[in-house]
């Protein structure tokens, strides 16, 4: 099974059936997993009403994922970032904290150049920061964030419109008319200060934001490289439901994790599993893996670490996949560290709790096949595409409803199904066609 960094002493995403032996495996006394209530509940039976949440604060963990990796694979700790942080994105219009929410990631790594959506979407998104303010003296910046992002929409909704993709400028005008009386909906919200009414009313608003922004990309925007072109690759975005059936807690018997694929920027790796997916393959299968950083599924019974293609009856493999920040294609088989791109950003960062990435062994860039991972730690000791993961594995994707219960995931869980429920037509070369 194909391993990640977790609280030991051995080394990130090395694979475990072929770990050192002379390594320890056991998780180290200081891996802590502190919670608080979660809200989100949507689809996940609890018992008792009581609520599980994920982590709020992973320091400990933190330290020892920069100690063991700079211990045992040399990989530069957060000094060595502190020294040569990485360059500001300018491609989008983005500033303050790192952005850590999966619905903002995801929009923000959409293949547009439109500045006025931008405009619109920044102050929208804001207002999650503006609400960590006490009390209702929050409503005072979340007014300030509707204006001005209402002001942008008035100025911006011309230039907007001829950003559409020519097929769908009937949509994307429908969605901004909704948009704009959704603001000023919020306003009022506002003004009659309703502040538990506004954080659903954004969700909304970015939402319509988002499908605008999506209505921008006119096809796929580059070619993938010959070698790797007849592999089974999302050309676009997909969603997958992951029901899982938690064993031995008496507070949560299931849990339905929605999962947005991004394969604008990975189409191989997102490609791969999809196709995976309509095989079934990940149906029956047990969690793996958990150790306070990541839960880690996808490594099937009997002596294969990976998934045996049955057209070849070798193990499918595929490359690293990472896309740079303001590159129009990934870059493969390197991590950006050996291409000397150190202070470059990936655009879909370990930033979130349940990034999803694809696990390889450690000294093996195009060894990844089925095993898959998702983060449970947050970056705060990390600011946004700075730590120690981004560039070195490959994301394709962020749970984005229900995430908060990846933290109550447990060694031996079963994941009952993985469904597609849209994105299909984007899967291009799928070989559960051909075979198996």
């Amino acid at each position: 099974m194909v391993a990640i960094i977790s609280c030991n002493s051995y080394s990130p995403l090395a694979a475990s059936k072929w770990i050192n032996p002379t390594l320890p495996t056991k998780a180290s006394t200081f891996l802590t997993t502190p919670k608080y209530n979660s809200h989100k509940h949507v689809q996940c039976q609890l018992q008792n009403g009581q609520q599980k949440g994920r982590p709020f604060s992973l320091k400990e963990c933190a330290i020892s994922i920069i100690l063991a990796a700079e211990l045992i694979t040399g990989i530069p700790s957060l000094d060595a970032y502190a020294a040569n942080p990485p360059l500001p994105d300018l491609s989008v219009l983005i500033s303050g904290p790192p952005i850590k929410d999966p619905g903002a990631l995801l929009r923000y790594a959409l293949p547009i150049n439109n500045k006025a959506v931008r405009e619109v979407q920044k102050p929208l998104e804001d207002i999650s920061e503006s609400l960590k303010i006490a009390g209702v003296k929050a409503l005072d910046s979340v007014e300030r964030n509707v204006r001005q992002a209402s002001r942008a929409l008035k100025q911006g909704k011309t230039l907007i419109i001829s950003g559409l993709a020519e097929a769908k400028k009937d949509r994307g005008a429908e969605l901004l008319d909704k948009l704009e009386v959704g603001m000023e909906e919020l306003q009022r919200t506002v003004e009659d200060r309703n502040r538990d009414a506004v954080a659903p009313k954004q969700k909304e608003l970015l939402q319509y934001i988002g499908d605008v922004e999506e209505d921008m990309v006119d096809g796929f925007p580059y070619e993938v490289p010959e070698e790797y072109k007849n592999m089974p690759l999302l050309k676009g975005r997909a969603a997958v439901d992951m029901k899982v059936k938690v064993k031995d807690n008496p507070n949560l018997e299931e849990c339905v994790f929605r999962i947005v694929l991004d394969g604008y920027n990975a189409p191989v790796t997102a490609g791969n599993f999809v196709d995976l997916v309509q095989r079934h393959f990940y149906d029956g299968m047990e969690i793996r893996r958990v150790d306070g950083f990541v839960v880690q599924t996808g490594d099937p019974d009997g002596p294969a670490e990976g998934f045996i293609d049955p057209s070849t009856e070798k193990t499918r493999t595929i490359p690293l996949e990472i896309m740079v920040d303001g590159e129009k294609a990934p870059v493969y088989e390197a991590t950006l560290e050996e291409l000397g791109l150190y202070k470059a950003q990936t655009k879909l960062p370990f930033n979130a709790f349940g990034t999803m990435a694809m696990a390889r062994e450690e000294f093996e860039n195009n060894s990844a096949s089925s095993q898959i991972f998702w983060l449970l730690k947050e970056s705060e000791l990390t600011p946004s595409n700075a730590n120690i993961l981004d560039g070195r594995y490959a994301v394709f994707g962020y749970v984005t409803e229900n995430e908060d219960f990846l933290a109550d995931v447990k060694v031996g869980d079963v994941i009952e199904s993985i469904k597609l429920v849209s994105g299909l037509d984007n899967l291009v070369n799928p070989s559960y066609k051909i075979a198996g």
